[in-house]
């Protein structure tokens, strides 16, 4: 089985800083692109910033230059979202995602989804 946990959800000031972590495990053969979704209340989930296995980075228009993803230096499993400058407009429910092939399996990649994690900014 495969999952992913993420942490380092919260609540915080406006112009505050978060940092979530999300680990991919199980029985994993490779990971490709790994990022970060998150749904307000009432709205459709949306991308916020997602990478490839070789580090290229993609962002929503809302978050660039606040927020950097980043990848696990020796372990690749792992991905990380580093939010400044955080708006109320940035709470939502924040989820890791990952397309990952399984380790014995017919080799295609499969999207996986985080549990979710909560971050709430106050004004």
């Amino acid at each position: 089985q495969v999952q992913l946990v993420e942490s380092g959800g919260g609540l915080v000031q406006a112009g505050g800083s978060l940092r979530l972590s999300c680990a991919a495990s199980g029985s994993i053969f490779s990971i490709n692109a790994m990022g970060w979704y998150r749904q307000a209340p009432g709205k459709q989930r949306e991308l916020v910033a997602d990478i490839t296995s070789g580090g290229r980075s993609n962002y929503a228009d809302s978050v660039k230059g606040r927020f950097t993803i980043s990848r696990g230096d020796n372990a690749k499993n792992t991905v990380y979202l580093q939010m400044n400058s955080l708006k109320p407009e940035d709470t939502a429910v924040y989820y890791c995602h990952a397309d990952i092939i399984p380790r014995y399996s017919d080799y295609i990649p499969r999207a996986y989804w985080g549990q979710g994690t909560q971050v709430t900014v106050s004004s």
